[in-house]
């Protein structure tokens, strides 16, 4: 019997080539839906209530028109395991179904999860941190490099670098952006700053566009290599020194050569005569 769901393989697979590679045992079967368990490998964790209403009002007047994709479950008999189509099936148990139309199909935990990742990511349903996830297991427990991930989902190599990136942020942040309140364009310019938290807040709170985030961003990084390269003390000390006899603002610039410049900032004329006074009476 041919698989109806063979196809040629390529970059950015969709389901039906996955599937493709599988032995599919029973298609357009219905099971009970109470005999079906979640994903294990789901990398989704938030499903949008009203868009699951939506598809529950969907269900009770057409129901379930595409199946579900399941394997037989491991560790529990009689029981499926699921691999796509979860929210189709948390919609079904809303809408009261009893049985849902699926295919069985055999498939290992790699396959599994490749399945929901390219569910998931190719509709576009994940936030940036669980589509991140998806790739770390992939990377973690499966062998998979970076350029195997971009090759599979059919995505850039730097999208798959940008997104894994944003597991390096605060836990406070990652919570911001599975929360949908910072996007992966303002989450992106936070990576690798230590004020990243403090930061996301202020981009919340000013709603700052992605380029106003980068331009803060910038602007703190250059203060800090200011910072980083700060006045050696004893030029400080002088400065202060010189102030205290003088009562004016003075700057001593110092370069490796030992030459370089003496500025004194006077706000009026009275200051700047008594400048001279001082340097008069002394030299």
């Amino acid at each position: 019997m041919i698989n109806p769901f063979k196809s040629k393989k390529g970059l950015g697979r969709g389901l039906s080539s996955l599937i493709g590679d599988t032995d599919v045992k029973i298609s357009n079967n219905k099971i009970s839906i109470s005999s079906i368990i979640p994903n294990k490998f789901q990398p989704r964790k938030k499903f949008d209530k009203e868009s699951l209403e939506d598809l529950t009002n969907s269900i009770k007047e057409r129901g379930v028109i595409q199946p579900l994709i399941v394997r037989k479950s491991d560790d529990q008999s009689e029981k499926y395991e699921l691999i796509a189509g979860e929210r189709r099936w948390q919609a079904s148990q809303s809408a009261g179904l009893h049985e849902v139309p699926v295919v069985i199909i055999e498939a290992d935990n790699l396959k599994s999860l490749e399945f929901a990742i390219v569910e998931n990511v190719q509709r576009k349903d994940l936030n940036p941190i669980e589509e991140a996830n998806g790739y770390q297991k992939l990377i973690d427990q499966f062998d998979y490099d970076q350029e195997k991930v971009s090759k599979f989902i059919g995505k850039s190599r730097s999208h798959v670098s940008n997104c894994l990136r944003l597991l390096t942020l605060p836990n406070e942040v990652i919570t911001l952006i599975e929360e949908n309140k910072l996007s992966q364009g303002h989450a992106k310019v936070l990576v690798g700053l230590e004020n990243a938290n403090f930061l996301a807040k202020k981009i919340i709170e000013n709603k700052l566009s992605v380029r106003q985030s980068e331009t803060l961003t910038k602007s703190i990084k250059s203060n800090q290599g200011k910072i980083k390269t700060s006045k050696n003390p004893n030029i400080t000390s002088l400065e202060k020194s010189v102030e205290e006899v003088t009562g004016i603002k003075v700057f001593i610039r110092n370069r490796k050569n030992n030459t370089g410049q003496v500025t004194f900032d006077y706000k009026d004329l009275d200051q700047l005569n008594r400048l001279i006074m001082v340097i008069k009476a002394n030299y």
